[in-house]
């Protein structure tokens, strides 16, 4: 039996003020309302603190708790401590599936390994791949470089230049330095070398600096961080905002947005909180509720004047949903231990874009923080315990990721109360060809048994491209600023706005767009 987690935890030195709730009010005025408060949301409201607007975060969730339990993996993906989702459902079976989402403050970060790269300049561009063509950003790498340095500031970000041959132009270096990979990661990064490959120390936002801090969040890959070593967008981004200015409601779940009778302005947000329904006014309203939940939102709020769903003129909310073509890879040599606390030090792009030996672009290599037996079980039930930590404890542990292309088929739909998720796999031959190399690769650094997983529909969490921004209103969602091409006051902060989904952890990306179209929210708002 599972213990509850407790629901009524704030942080130490949280302003009482900035936490509030309805008390007997009906209805709540604000000036922006942002809805989620993981890294786009608390990244925005960081953004528009000093603006001289009000600012309200609403979060279906509460503060996760810093807890022992935290860092125990047992409680995470054996007893499912901290899974508060629910189910979605897979559109072409029916079959309900708990979603790799998490419902507490900070989103999804909190549950991150803390990788946070900026996307390749090529990334932004169109790109031919093997299934089809990676849709052209309607901004560039160039208009989002000083922000990408803004959020490295942020999240202390670690890193270091020069080692991988995609990495894009940058105006500042990393603030701080790269965290040094430990015995076994070092000879696994000098056998690469030796293959005539280029790996790289990843930009990770994991404040270490003793082999103790190490081992204090070795499961933080995964499982929540007691420390606050690992930076998230609870820790260092949206308590800093709080405590100067910008308000949050926790436990509220906003239900539907309630435009203007001819549609062109939100006017409202309906919300229930503490069993009741609310009404929450305001003059700008932001959906920054992750790609599945930001959609649902806005297609349950159609009405006389959007009868599709708000903004949904083209028939695109919803669709082109992504999420990574991904595999988790172990490579286990027996008679070699492995007591590495923190393997996400090291990266390999070599295969990230199409070269003379590469026809298409292949995808992205990053080590997994370091997996234990816990974190293995649900994916070999059947296997013992004693087995599966006999393995870790002399395993490598390695997440593949390959781009998958954007596809009107894919999509999420709502039924109700129920949300369906329509995934078909695609890019699918560059994906087996990355694994096919690493495997390779893998053995020829001394690891010859390879065990291989790859991600179905429930591992979501780099997920994308519901509600894609571009310059055309019958080809998009969004304009280039993230706002409805249907509704002046709606804009969208998370990676619902993603035209491609790269092959790279979408996080820092979507917080420096947050930062980018933060003015011009906060000037809308003024008029």
């Amino acid at each position: 039996m599972v213990n509850p987690v407790p629901q009524d935890y704030t942080p130490t030195g949280l302003r009482p003020d900035s936490l509030i709730t309805a008390g007997a009010a009906d209805e709540i005025d604000t000036d922006v309302l942002i809805v989620g408060s993981g890294m786009g949301g608390a990244t925005l409201a960081w953004a528009l603190k000093d603006s001289g607007h009000r600012v309200l975060v609403v979060e279906r969730g509460t503060f996760l708790p810093r807890e022992p339990e935290n860092s125990r993996p047992a409680e995470m993906y054996i007893k499912g401590r901290y899974k508060n989702a629910g189910h979605w459902y897979d559109g072409s079976t029916g079959r309900p599936f708990a979603p790799g989402v998490y419902y507490w403050v900070g989103g999804n970060t909190r549950f991150y390994g803390a990788m946070l790269p900026r996307f390749r300049h090529s990334d932004f561009t169109e790109v031919a791949h093997y299934d089809g063509v990676s849709r052209a950003w309607p901004f560039t790498y160039e208009d989002l470089e000083p922000f990408y340095a803004t959020m490295e500031q942020l999240l202390q970000v670690h890193g270091q230049t020069g080692e991988d041959p995609t990495e894009p132009p940058r105006s500042q270096p990393y603030p701080y330095p790269a965290l040094k990979h430990e015995p076994v990661i070092e000879r696994f990064a000098g056998s690469l070398r030796e293959q005539g490959l280029h790996p790289f120390h990843t930009p990770n936002a994991l404040n270490v600096t003793t082999q103790d801090d190490r081992a204090a969040v070795t499961t933080a890959d995964g499982c929540p961080d007691e420390t606050g070593m690992k930076s998230d967008a609870e820790n260092r981004i949206l308590l800093p905002a709080l405590n100067d200015g910008v308000k949050i409601m926790t436990g509220t779940e906003i239900t539907r947005l309630i435009t203007a009778p001819d549609g062109r302005k939100v006017v409202a947000a309906e919300a229930r909180h503490a069993g009741r329904t609310l009404r929450i006014n305001a003059k700008s309203f932001v959906v920054a509720g992750g790609a599945v939940n930001s959609a649902a939102l806005l297609l349950r709020s159609a009405n006389d004047a959007h009868p599709k769903g708000l903004g949904n003129s083209s028939l695109l909310l919803g669709r082109n949903y992504m999420v990574h073509n991904s595999t988790f890879f172990v490579g286990v040599n027996p008679l070699r231990p492995n007591p590495t606390k923190w393997q996400k030090t090291l990266g390999l792009n070599d295969f990230y874009e199409a070269s003379p030996g590469t026809p298409y672009p292949l995808g992205n290599l990053q080590m997994l923080g370091k997996l234990q037996a816990p974190m293995l079980k649900p994916a070999r039930p059947w296997a013992p315990m004693w087995a599966l930590a006999f393995m870790s404890g002399r395993s490598i542990d390695i997440y593949l990721t390959t781009e998958d292309l954007p596809s009107r088929e894919n999509r999420v739909r709502v039924e109700g109360d129920r949300i369906l998720i329509d995934w078909k796999p695609n890019n699918l031959w560059p994906h087996h060809e990355l694994v096919r190399r690493v495997t390779r690769m893998v053995r020829k650094a001394g690891y010859p048994l390879i065990f291989t997983q790859r991600m179905g529909i429930e591992t979501n969490s780099h997920m994308c491209g519901t509600a894609v921004a571009g310059h055309d209103p019958a080809q998009s969602v969004l304009d280039p600023s993230c706002r409805s091409h249907d509704i002046e006051n709606l804009w969208v902060a998370d990676a619902s706005f993603f035209p491609s989904s790269a092959a790279l952890n979408p996080a820092l990306t979507i917080g420096a767009n947050a930062l980018r179209i933060a003015p011009s929210i906060a000037q809308a708002t003024k008029s």
